[in-house]
């Protein structure tokens, strides 16, 4: 019966990605119906961040704090910088008719959006969160639930989503902070990271061994580097790009 709620989970996480799938297949023949293309690049973009969610979910539901971590990282890092990078906010205001995607807008302008799509808001939810789930009594409580591991995973998808797309303002963003302030953002969240990694590597969450927490320490200090450094890279692109007139003008 304990393996039932669990396969659920799964499936019902996996339907949600379909969707999304599918939702961005409709959009891009919308788009492409009405004579405007659309980069095949995003497309990829989109489904591999897609795939490796997907992936990050099946990993992150062994309850091996080890496997938390990879599942971290995939969800958290890697899965949205692939899905940001494939713009969907620019793709749905293409596909939508003017009226919607003017109303779409206005809600983007709104205060409420202004907030829960700022870096800082974003930044305090995945790391936050993370530090909540590894230094308390709610991890040994997570491990026990398969609703409550998937409420987590889409947590660290929807605000790694959120973060990044904040940091790195590919698609219309009314409130968008300057380079300058995303930057720092950035830089405090990583190293944020990075601090967790330790604390984890030293002080093991309640219920797990100390060896599992090593490991599961260096994988959240070495993996969150090489997953946060294409984040920067394109971050530092795109503020290269803005403050050259000549490249801003031929990107």
């Amino acid at each position: 019966m304990s393996e039932q709620p669990g396969l659920l989970a799964h499936l019902g996480v996996l339907l949600v990605l379909l969707a999304l799938a599918a939702a961005r297949s409709w959009a891009v023949r919308v788009t492409r119906s009405r004579g405007r293309d659309w980069p095949a690049r995003r497309t990829a973009w989109f489904t591999a961040g897609l795939v490796v969610a997907a992936a990050g979910h099946v990993v992150g539901g062994s309850h091996d704090l080890r496997a938390e971590v990879v599942a971290h990282l995939l969800l958290g890092v890697v899965a949205p910088l692939l899905l940001v990078l494939g713009t969907p906010v620019t793709l749905l205001l293409r596909a939508l008719p003017a009226p919607s995607a003017r109303r779409v807008t206005r809600v983007l302008g709104t205060p409420a959006a202004r907030i829960a799509t700022s870096p800082v808001t974003a930044a305090l939810l995945s790391v936050g969160g993370l530090w909540l789930l590894h230094t308390t009594a709610l991890h040994d409580v997570v491990a026990g639930s398969a609703a409550l591991t998937t409420a987590v995973h889409l947590h660290f998808l929807l605000s790694g989503y959120l973060f990044t797309a904040g940091v790195l303002g590919v698609d219309p963003a009314p409130h968008l902070p300057s380079f300058p302030r995303r930057a720092v953002v950035l830089v405090l969240a990583t190293a944020a990271h990075a601090v967790l990694a330790k604390h984890v590597y030293a002080t093991p969450p309640p219920g797990v061994s100390a060896d599992q927490a090593q490991i599961a320490g260096l994988l959240l200090w070495y993996g969150g580097d090489a997953a946060h450094l294409p984040l920067l890279v394109v971050f530092c692109r795109r503020w290269l790009r803005r403050a050259s007139p000549v490249r801003a003008a031929t990107s």
